[in-house]
């Protein structure tokens, strides 16, 4: 996939977080820690099951703060501690609708640049999330959450 063949199906979110790569890798690679942070504002996460290696599943329920729940699912086809994270993400296993996603880290002293980048099946499938569930936002919230997240770890002393 290069970039010109999925510009038009793709979401990308960054940000610079003030942690340690190891430390905000481990955020993504712990369920402890990603219970904690995991999605945009208002949401929680309930995991059902988790297995972080590749081939591994994350089955898991958002509960918007509306009372909605969202059933998730993914499964991680790339671990490259701590650069990349590679998965495939839909509502269930075998979701003919799941995407695509990479998430990447970038030492940039001692901080961390985290870039995510999702590509779906279709420009109408990418266009369809961005205006009925708001994901670009809810990636940049998520990131900020993450990045709140790693701070209050790194304050407290916790290392990766």
């Amino acid at each position: 996939m290069t970039a010109t063949s999925t510009a038009d199906r793709e979401i990308v979110i960054s940000r610079l977080i003030d942690a340690p790569r190891e430390l905000v890798f481990e955020a993504f690679s712990d369920v402890r820690h990603l219970s904690r942070w995991w999605g945009p504002d208002g949401f929680t996460t309930t995991t059902r099951a988790f297995e972080f290696r590749v081939g591994g599943d994350w089955d898991f329920v958002m509960h918007g703060p509306d009372g909605t729940d969202y059933q998730e699912w993914i499964t991680w086809t790339t671990i490259k501690p701590p650069e990349r994270i590679a998965m495939l993400h839909g509502e269930r296993r075998d979701d003919p609708n799941a995407f695509h996603s990479v998430i990447s880290f970038r030492a940039e002293g001692d901080a961390t640049w985290v870039e995510m980048r999702a590509v779906f099946p279709t420009k109408e499938m990418r266009d369809h999330v961005v205006e009925k569930y708001h994901a670009i936002e809810a990636g940049n919230q998520t990131l900020a959450n993450l990045a709140a997240y790693v701070t209050e770890m790194v304050s407290k002393g916790v290392e990766g």
